[in-house]
């Protein structure tokens, strides 16, 4: 009866086994493979693949030595490219702590039992889930130097709003703002919610006797309760900002004025390019990057965070 028990258990099961299989554990380890290979899917036949070694990371990652015509040398990187897409990854990275905050606080002025705050829960998440593309272009129209809203209200009070998509200085910027306004009433701010409704009314009470004010009991009774729920948005965080940051720069800016992220470097490689090989190194190198981020964080809120 057990055996036939596990036999059933096992046909339901192997739908999402082969799939697993298809689609996720085989091009992991294609990929791993072709990293190490050089490939042109489009110009050459999978019998054309060509092995090359470690010459795909050391494109990735390697400097070479240029010497100007003063003869002083100094270290170049071999693909600029991509340590500027990972630059412009991180700065966007940037917002991360800044949008937990207002994710926390939006979460306790939500965290209050009075009639309709379900209507204002929804209201403030509904950004996280409308369409993304939609939503995008119009920010783009909201950005817009001359016809947008956003350029209009700063001329109001006297301000001339600058070419917002369309600079160096304002782009990224741009779509942080953005970013931010789409997630702090997101799924942190419901995960945030989650933790202040578990946190015993007791602590509260017991600190306003001592006389802590409403400022008092979030800084020493609601913070560090919620610990655990913030550290694990921070992870999350740290994960999605270093892995997304695709859609948004493809879309809006289409990669320039220093917003092409490490994603849509990737993307143009394998995709516009053609290098899967080279590609895949960057995916390979963008997980160990994502792999000891979050063991150093995990590492340092070892001993800081009670579960």
């Amino acid at each position: 009866m057990r055996s036939r028990a596990l036999g059933i258990a096992a046909l339901f099961l192997l739908p999402n086994l082969l799939g697993f299989l298809a689609f996720t554990l085989f091009p992991v380890v294609a990929s791993f493979a072709l990293s190490f290979c050089r490939w042109d899917p489009v110009a050459e036949a999978v019998s054309a693949i060509e092995p090359v070694g470690l010459r795909n990371y050391l494109d990735l990652l390697g400097f070479h030595g240029r010497t100007d015509p003063g003869g002083q040398t100094s270290w170049v990187a071999n693909t600029p490219r991509f340590w500027e897409s990972l630059y412009n990854t991180v700065f966007m990275m940037l917002a991360i702590p800044f949008n937990m905050a207002a994710s926390l606080l939006l979460a306790v002025l939500l965290n209050r039992k009075m009639r309709g705050m379900a209507i204002f829960r929804t209201a403030f998440f509904l950004p996280s889930i409308t369409a993304g593309v939609g939503t995008m272009l119009l920010w783009m129209w909201m950005f817009n130097k001359d016809l947008g809203s956003i350029n209009q209200v700063l001329a109001w009070v006297g301000i001339q709003g600058p070419d917002w998509l369309q600079s160096y200085f304002w782009a990224k910027p741009a779509l942080m703002l953005m970013a931010s306004w789409a997630s702090i009433g997101g799924v942190n701010m419901i995960l945030y919610l989650a933790g202040l409704q578990q946190i015993p009314r007791e602590l509260h009470e017991a600190a306003a006797l001592d006389g802590a004010g409403r400022w008092r009991q979030l800084r020493h009774v609601t913070v560090p309760m919620l610990m655990p729920v913030t550290f694990f948005i921070f992870i999350i965080s740290i994960i999605s900002g270093l892995e997304g940051g695709f859609d948004a720069p493809f879309v809006m800016t289409g990669g320039s004025f220093g917003t092409t992220t490490v994603s849509l470097y990737l993307y143009r490689q394998g995709f516009e390019f053609f290098r899967m090989g080279y590609a895949s190194a960057v995916a390979w190198v963008l997980f160990l990057i994502v792999f000891l981020l979050t063991m150093i964080n995990w590492r340092l809120a070892e001993k800081r965070v009670e579960y």
